[in-house]
């Protein structure tokens, strides 16, 4: 993350003006779906999320799916994108489901890291993000995923391709592990977790772009848990390792410049 931060800096420093300097954009927005009540319920609910990315105005529109945590660019190019990213993350109890109860509280914290993408072709973008927990857990949690793209009108365009997640074992501990307090509690078998792949996936999105800021859409996710987090007692025993989230989001772009 140092070197783009260097790799920006250098390039506004040999144009004479600070790396600040030039057109900017905001992009907020909110995003209501009905998906699990926590990674790897059986139980779906209705549940809202916002939607943020920072980063300096491209040459061209840019690509983002439902799945891009919070982004500040810090390094942009026709073909590659790389920055800072974080995610809010909340908190997890028996309030969250009833599942939970007898089970650790995952108190409220963030995940923050690095991002970068790149886009083979003018159709297709391959991004990843690595952060690390803080609060909630102290792993190390990658998201990895393809999406192609094209454009069905020229206001609408449709989205998708296959996602994986993986994760160290900081990470199953908070969301996963079951101590023999827990097991008496909960009535859940005991089970201590390693690290290696939460999930696989696929994804597909249908986006409007009402206004030249204004964007809306619909999507559908689907995942499937895969290793420690599979074979965690709370999911064989009461949940499901099929994941299936389906929702709507609008967000709007504010642009700007600095001196």
């Amino acid at each position: 993350m140092g070197l783009f931060l260097v790799s920006a800096n250098l390039a506004c420093a040999q144009e004479g003006r600070p790396w600040w300097s030039g057109d900017w954009y905001v992009s907020a927005g909110l995003e209501g779906f009905v998906g699990p009540e926590f990674s790897g319920s059986s139980h779906s609910k209705l549940q809202f999320s916002p939607l943020i990315s920072v980063g300096r105005q491209g040459p061209g529109p840019r690509f983002s799916s439902r799945n891009d945590n919070a982004s500040f660019a810090l390094l942009e190019n026709e073909a590659f994108r790389a920055g800072l990213v974080g995610k809010l993350i909340t908190k997890r109890d028996d309030d969250t489901s009833s599942e939970l109860v007898g089970l650790a509280t995952v108190p409220w914290g963030v995940e923050i890291g690095g991002f970068a993408e790149v886009y083979p072709t003018d159709w297709l973008r391959a991004r990843g993000e690595l952060r690390q927990g803080i609060r909630s857990h102290d792993g190390l949690v990658a998201d990895v995923a393809v999406d192609a793209f094209t454009d069905l009108a020229p206001n609408l365009r449709l989205s998708g391709g296959p996602r994986a997640t993986f994760a160290t074992q900081g990470y199953y501990d908070a969301y996963y592990a079951v101590s023999a307090k827990q097991s008496a509690a909960s009535g859940l078998s005991e089970y201590d977790p390693g690290s290696g792949i939460d999930s696989y996936g696929v994804g597909a999105a249908l986006t409007w772009q009402a206004t030249e800021n204004l964007t809306a859409g619909s999507f559908i996710e689907y995942r499937r848990l895969a290793g420690p987090a599979a074979d965690s007692s709370l999911v064989e025993e009461r949940g499901s390792k099929n994941q299936l989230t389906i929702g709507l989001s609008a967000n709007y772009k504010f642009n700007f410049s600095m001196q």
